[in-house]
């Protein structure tokens, strides 16, 4: 079963449910990946694609949680919150700090000189499960080093 089949499915039982919150999340969600499928042109998006629309919206959920914080706004700081644990259960787990070094060094070893180059090849095998801002953070320590 697809990303996409299983974020339906959950979206049935959550409406079965009346789960407020989780529905519309899923459909909030749906309705992005629907208008990302239209913007790559496609009818039906690859699970990495998938993945990669709910890193995005993952990603402002993240950035209003800082804002409401931040605001002091815990009415709307919950409702966040919520959503954002709710996409997060569809992506695939993080890669430690020290898997995520493994790989650098690994990189490193295999010629790849310069931040530039060790940042791309770093996140090309990593596949998405490793977090931009702590990859470019140990990268840098490492190449400082």
């Amino acid at each position: 079963m697809s990303l996409e089949q299983t974020i339906d499915n959950d979206l049935k039982v959550a409406l079965k449910a009346k789960d407020e919150v989780k529905v519309s999340t899923l459909r909030m969600l749906r309705s992005a990946l629907k208008n990302f499928a239209i913007e790559k042109r496609k009818t039906n998006l690859e699970d990495e694609e998938v993945t990669a629309g709910i890193k995005r919206e993952l990603k402002k959920r993240q950035d209003s949680i800082a804002f409401y914080k931040e605001a002091k706004r815990d009415d709307l700081l919950s409702r966040e919150q919520q959503e954002a644990g709710i996409l997060a259960a569809y992506l695939p787990p993080e890669l430690s700090i020290e898997d995520v070094k493994k790989i650098i060094d690994e990189v490193i070893a295999q010629g790849h000189q310069g931040f530039g180059p060790v940042m791309k090849e770093v996140m090309n095998q990593s596949k998405g499960q490793a977090d931009g801002k702590l990859v470019q953070q140990l990268v840098k320590e490492k190449l400082g080093s």
